[in-house]
């Protein structure tokens, strides 16, 4: 089934290049061709922002099934399968339905040009409004105002998570416009969650939304996280003081996402949900995200996987290991259409030495000499190494570090995780 899956999916890839050209039309064509599957969704939250979305999406999620909701959901990239992608009433949809609705929907396209994006999320869409549910979980794959989620027309709440630069070519070249179009999602009537922003960017948002009739939410102004120990965390939400557990995902940007995610369900009780605090605790408990800060080991070396691949998930990381007092072995590969140069200065505090890899199996990342320049550039050392193997047998013989850090990208962190968990 997966053979069969993988050799559409590639099939899809070849109906368009693989560019991004973001537009609505062409998926709104498709769409009402299949009776606008978009058009019937249940309560939906929509997600948009640079950092911290799919985190955010699975504490809430976590959260709603903890009171027996049945939840959709929809994120983007998936970590090692793409069925990842697609949670149907609070169950991952199996291969053999998607390769069924794929192949439909494909045939229903006619082969028009239609992005691979545009096309899988037309696919979730459908697979949605062929199954109940209480509630959709939604997060924008790049950009929010043309993303191809955005085809809703309605939603209860709208999040946005914290916003960074990334995607300029497609976003635009600075922070203020790429913030106009995450807040391009945001929908008439639906409660705006706005999570922790740089203050440059959340007085930006505050002008843009002053006329917005929404009700709006501000960390900071609404809700804030007021106090931080070894097990618990406190939450000022609306001036009254609530304390949670800490998540078991690492790193203090985590609590900042559950207390984002809190915060809309603390909204949600509001306008007629009813989540305890018991839930909300016990939904917090078992939010897992792979491949964020995710620890394993390499023969009992400590690992860390971080799919983090812009400079504010470098700044995290730096935060963290800071913390900790200790410094990392990186095992590194990227995409070549990042900032490399600002990743790794972002995180060279906390790194003795790069192991430069290939991500296997991509073709639009940067070469193992391409990483080394860099590095050479920044006076950083490192090693170039042609599989992971290599780098692994390496870091155990010759290098003997106290931690590894896997990061750069989340296709990296997908296509070699299993080695270490």
């Amino acid at each position: 089934m997966s053979t069969k899956l993988d050799k559409l999916l590639t099939q899809l890839l070849n109906l368009h290049p693989k560019y991004i050209d973001l537009s609505l039309t062409r998926l709104l064509i498709l769409l009402k061709k299949l009776d606008n599957p978009h058009l019937k969704m249940p309560p939906t939250i929509h997600i948009a922002g640079t950092n911290g979305k799919g985190s955010t999406l699975s504490y809430l999620r976590h959260i709603i099934m903890e009171k027996n909701y049945k939840v959709h959901a929809y994120i983007s990239p998936h970590l090692k399968s793409f069925n990842e992608r697609i949670t149907l009433s609070n169950k991952k949809v199996s291969k053999s339905n998607l390769l069924k609705n794929l192949k439909y929907i494909k045939k229903i396209n006619a082969s028009n040009p239609i992005t691979f994006f545009e096309i899988t999320t037309a696919a979730a869409f459908y697979l949605f409004s062929k199954e109940k549910a209480d509630f959709l979980i939604i997060e924008t794959g790049l950009g929010g105002r043309l993303d191809a989620t955005n085809v809703l027309k309605k939603s209860l709440v709208d999040i946005i998570t914290p916003i960074g630069i990334d995607h300029q070519d497609f976003l635009g070249k600075n922070i203020f416009k790429i913030t106009n179009e995450k807040l391009g999602i945001i929908k008439k009537n639906s409660n705006i969650i706005i999570a922790k922003q740089k203050k440059l960017i959340a007085s930006h948002i505050k002008k843009k939304l002053k006329y917005n009739k929404n009700i709006k939410l501000f960390y900071g102004n609404k809700f804030k996280i007021i106090k931080k120990n070894s097990n618990s965390f406190t939450l000022e939400f609306k001036n009254k003081n609530y304390t949670f557990r800490k998540p078991q995902l690492n790193g203090d940007h985590q609590i900042e996402n559950a207390s984002t995610a809190i915060a809309t369900i603390l909204q949600l009780n509001e306008i007629g949900f009813n989540f305890s605090k018991k839930i909300i605790n016990e939904g917090i408990r078992k939010t897992k995200w792979p491949g964020r800060l995710e620890k394993g080991n390499l023969q009992k070396i400590p690992v860390y996987l971080d799919g983090a691949h812009n400079i504010d998930g470098a700044v995290q990381l730096l935060k963290y290991f800071k913390l900790k007092k200790n410094k990392c072995w990186l095992i590194f590969g990227m995409l070549d259409n990042k900032d490399i140069v600002s990743y790794l200065n972002k995180i060279k505090p906390i790194t003795n030495g790069i192991i430069a890899i290939n991500i296997p199996g991509e073709n639009n990342c940067f070469t193992t000499k391409q990483i080394f320049n860099t590095s050479k550039k920044l006076k950083i050392p490192c090693i170039e190494k042609k599989s992971i193997e290599l780098a692994n047998n390496y870091l155990i013989e010759t290098i003997k570090p106290k931690t590894i850090l896997i990061c750069g990208s989340l296709y990296l962190v997908g296509k070699i995780r299993n080695l270490y968990l």
